[in-house]
């Protein structure tokens, strides 16, 4: 069954993969950009990056121990599938692609602060 402690995992395995992808692209924006000081930001984003994955391998291995798996579905303009598989049970859930963005922009904000 889907408890509420189950399913913050759950949305930590959605959010944190965005995360690594959005500092992916801002790694390579600062090492291509006209930065005079380059080596700070991307330290702190290798040190945010860090923390991410680690965190990420951590909510995987929880999941997998409890026989969850998440599943990608339709996604449009405003909104993406979610199918979470537990046990034989399946929910499904529609998540606003604004609230995907806006709670993943809150998430990042709470890495950095924690990194400094």
């Amino acid at each position: 069954m889907l408890t509420d402690e189950l399913l913050l995992k759950i949305e930590r395995y959605i959010y944190l993969p965005m995360l690594l992808l959005v500092l992916e692209k801002d790694v390579a924006y600062f090492e291509s950009g006209p930065f005079k000081l380059k080596a700070p930001y991307l330290k702190m984003l290798t040190d945010v990056r860090k923390k991410i994955e680690a965190d990420f391998m951590e909510v995987k291995k929880e999941l997998t121990k409890r026989n969850v798996k998440v599943v990608r579905g339709e996604r449009d303009e405003l909104f993406t599938e979610y199918h979470f598989h537990i046990g034989n049970f399946i929910d499904k859930r529609r998540y606003s692609n604004v609230r995907l963005r806006n709670y993943s922009e809150t998430l990042l904000e709470e890495y950095i602060h924690h990194c400094k």
